[in-house]
């Protein structure tokens, strides 16, 4: 059964793994730069108080499957305290096993105890599945951003997402 847990900077090694394939198949991400260990141990360990970052671990080992991860929307002003960025990352060998799913319960749930109301995310126009897992997870679609990405020269339209956590 999958566990869901708070990341820590131990966590560096196996979620720059996830990370850094993903961004390899240059299909799932507009991220295009892999992360070395230090890197992503350096992310983990200056993460916003205010953040919420979490991985999904397999038992007996606690092997990390997946992690998902919500950041201030902006720290330059106070009118987007209420915003949070999101981003989730599964296993390419591990998807469509309901991680994500684990994922978002936890995250959802500890993110408005942080004072989030609301969650945004960019996702490649086509990345279709990704979009299908927020889209379950209560998100809408509230635009398209033209040309927004540019991966190895080829331009890519990223589709914003946005899910109320608090009822208005």
């Amino acid at each position: 059964m999958i566990a869901i847990r708070r990341a820590t900077p131990d966590d560096a090694e196996a979620i720059a793994r996830i990370l850094n394939a993903i961004i390899e198949t240059r299909v799932y991400t507009a991220l295009d730069t892999p992360f070395s260990v230090e890197q992503e141990r350096a992310f983990i360990e200056r993460f916003p108080s205010r953040g919420v970052f979490h991985v999904a671990v397999e038992p007996p080992d606690d092997r990390v499957v997946g992690f998902q991860n919500v950041e201030p929307f902006a720290t330059y002003t106070h009118a987007f305290d209420h915003v949070g960025v999101i981003g989730t990352y599964v296993d390419l060998d591990r998807r469509r096993e309901g991680i994500a799913s684990r994922l978002f319960d936890r995250t959802f749930s500890v993110a408005r105890v942080k004072g989030y109301e609301k969650l945004f995310a960019f996702v490649r126009e086509d990345n279709p599945a990704a979009l299908a897992t927020y889209l379950r997870q209560g998100f809408v679609v509230i635009g398209t951003a033209r040309r927004h990405a540019r991966i190895d020269g080829r331009y890519v339209d990223e589709v914003m997402i946005e899910r109320a956590l608090v009822e208005v």
